[in-house]
C-alpha cells in the first residue's frame, strides 16, 4: 500500500471528509456507495479507492455513527468513465457487470466479436466460429483433432457409467478423465488454453456412444480416423441412427455455431467464476456443464422436444398447450428475456429447416404452438423450440438438443475463461446478506435421537 493510500485512509477515518466539503457532492439524498461498492464499480481494490481520494479524484464522507466511508455514486461513475476501468454497474439492480469482447446482444440480433453471429454460423463451420470467438481470426477449413491418450481415458470413463446415464453425465465424466490425462492442463497461457480446447471438443464428441448404444464405439480396427471431418459430422451418429444428408448436417453445424456463446448465461457465469480461481480449462468446462444441466438452461430443449413430438402426434397444438397450462407448466420453447421478438438463433435454424421437406411436420407444429399461445400471450419461438423441431425431424432422442448445446457452448466457456484469466484473480467475492439468528447463542444441546445408542464421551 503506497503512502498516498495510507494518508487518505488515515485522513478519512479521522476527519470523515475528502478533499471537498459535503455540499459539493450534490443533493443530500444522492445515492451513496460503500468503499467496497465503489471499488466494484471502478474494478479496483478498496485501497485504490482511497488513493483516488488522496489525489482529489473522489470525495468520501464518513458514515454517520461509524468509521466507514461512503462515496457519491455519480462521482464514482464519472471516474469510471474517465479511467476506462469499467462501465458503471447498476447497483440498484444488484447485477455484476463484466467487460467482455466476445458477444454483444441487441434486441433482435447478437454478434460475435462485432460480426453478426447468425450470418457467421450460416456461412462457416463450427470450428471456424470457435476459432473466431477464441482468437478473432477466421481460419477457413480448420479441424480439431483429439489427443489419443485423453480420448481413450474419456471413452473408458464414459463407458463405465450406468446404462441409463444421460449424455451430459457422460460429457462431465469425459471432461474429468481428459483432464487427468493431460499433464499440460495447468498451462493457462493463451496458446496452452487453445491447445487444450482444440483437443477437448473432439474428445467430448468421441466419448459419446453412438445413437442406440450404451457405450462409446471402439476406434476403427483399420486405424482410420474421422479427425479430418467437421465436428458436426462426427457428432451426427451420436445423436441419430439415421443416415446423414447434407441438409441435416448443415443444420447441425449451424446450430453448433449459433450456440457457441450467448454472453453471460448462467453456465458461462459459473465458468467465469471457476476461471477467476485460475482453475484449468477442463475444470472451467466442468463448472459450465454443471450449471447447464439445470432444467431451465440447457435441458430446456428436452421439454420442448417432448411437447413438439406430442403436437405432431396429435395433429395440433391446442390440446397440448391446454394441458401444459392446466397443469401449471409454462409452454416450453417460447420467449426469451433478452429478445423482444423471435430469438435470432431460432430464426436462423427455422430458415434452414424450412428448406428440408422432411422437417415440414415439425416446423408446422412449432408454428402452431406459437400461434396458439399468441392468442393470450405474445411469446415468440426461442432456440429450444427450433432445436426441438430439428431433433424431432431427425429421429433424435429428447436429450439431443442438450448434447448439441453442451458441445457447442464449451467453445464459449473457453473464450470466457481466457478473458477471465487476464483479470484480477478471485475478483468475484460477493457478500452474503445474513438472515440467521443473531449471535451470540449458546452451544446447541445434542438432540435425544442423536444420543440414543451412543457411547459416553471419553
Amino acid at each position: 500500500m503506497d503512502m498516498d493510500t495510507v494518508c487518505a485512509m488515515t485522513h478519512d477515518f479521522a476527519e470523515g471528509t475528502g478533499t471537498r466539503d459535503a455540499g459539493a457532492e450534490g443533493a443530500p439524498d444522492a445515492p451513496r456507495l460503500t468503499t467496497r461498492e465503489a471499488a466494484g464499480r471502478l474494478g479496483v481494490k478498496p485501497e485504490t479507492v482511497y488513493a483516488y481520494v488522496s489525489r482529489g479524484q473522489l470525495t468520501s464522507r464518513r458514515t454517520p455513527g461509524g468509521r466507514g466511508s461512503t462515496f457519491d455514486a455519480a462521482e464514482v461513475d464519472a471516474l469510471a468513465r474517465r479511467t476506462g476501468r469499467r462501465d458503471p454497474s447498476p447497483s440498484t439492480a444488484g447485477e455484476l457487470v463484466f467487460r467482455t469482447g466476445i458477444t454483444l446482444i441487441e434486441p433482435d440480433r447478437y454478434f460475435f466479436r462485432g460480426v453478426d453471429a447468425a450470418e457467421l454460423a450460416r456461412l462457416y463451420g463450427f470450428e471456424e466460429v470457435a476459432e473466431w470467438i477464441w482468437t478473432g481470426e477466421l481460419r477457413p477449413g480448420i479441424r480439431f483433432a483429439d489427443a489419443p491418450e485423453s480420448l481413450a481415458a474419456a471413452r473408458r470413463t464414459a463407458a463405465a457409467l450406468p446404462r441409463h446415464s444421460s449424455s451430459t453425465d457422460r460429457l462431465r465424466a469425459a471432461v474429468a478423465a481428459a483432464a487427468a490425462a493431460d499433464p499440460l492442463r495447468f498451462d493457462l497461457s493463451p496458446e496452452g488454453v487453445l491447445n487444450s480446447a482444440r483437443t477437448l471438443l473432439p474428445t467430448l464428441v468421441g466419448a459419446l456412444p453412438s445413437a442406440g448404444e450404451a457405450s462409446p464405439a471402439a476406434p476403427p480396427a483399420d486405424g482410420k480416423s474421422d479427425a479430418g471431418a467437421p465436428l458436426a459430422h462426427r457428432l451426427w451418429p451420436k445423436l441419430s441412427d439415421r443416415p446423414a444428408d447434407a441438409a441435416s448436417l448443415a443444420v447441425l453445424d449451424t446450430a453448433l455455431g449459433l450456440l457457441a456463446d450467448h454472453d453471460l448465461a448462467a453456465s458461462t457465469l459459473a465458468a467465469r467464476v471457476a476461471a477467476s480461481t485460475h482453475a484449468h480449462p477442463y475444470a472451467v468446462v466442468s463448472a459450465g456443464l454443471g450449471a447447464l444441466e439445470g432444467p431451465l438452461h440447457g435441458a430446456a430443449s428436452g421439454s420442448a422436444h417432448r411437447m413438439l413430438s406430442e403436437v405432431v402426434g396429435r395433429g395440433g397444438a391446442a390440446p397440448v398447450v391446454a394441458e401444459h397450462l392446466r397443469a401449471g407448466r409454462r409452454v416450453p420453447g417460447l420467449g426469451h428475456r433478452l429478445y423482444t421478438g423471435e430469438d435470432p438463433r431460432a430464426g436462423a435454424l427455422f430458415a434452414l429447416l424450412e428448406e428440408m421437406p422432411q422437417a415440414a411436420p415439425a416446423v408446422a407444429a412449432a408454428r402452431d404452438v406459437v400461434a396458439t399461445t399468441a392468442r393470450h400471450t405474445p411469446l415468440h419461438a426461442n432456440v429450444d423450440l427450433a432445436l426441438a423441431a430439428f431433433s424431432v425431424t431427425c429421429g433424435m432422442p429428447a436429450e439431443a438438443g442438450e448434447t448439441v448445446f453442451a458441445v457447442s457452448r464449451t467453445a464459449g466457456w473457453v473464450a470466457h475463461a481466457m478473458e477471465e484469466y487476464a483479470e484480477r484473480p478471485l475478483r468475484m467475492r460477493p457478500s452474503g446478506q445474513y438472515t440467521g439468528p443473531r449471535p451470540p447463542r449458546p452451544l446447541p444441546s445434542p438432540s435425544r435421537t442423536a444420543t440414543l445408542g451412543s457411547s459416553p464421551a471419553k
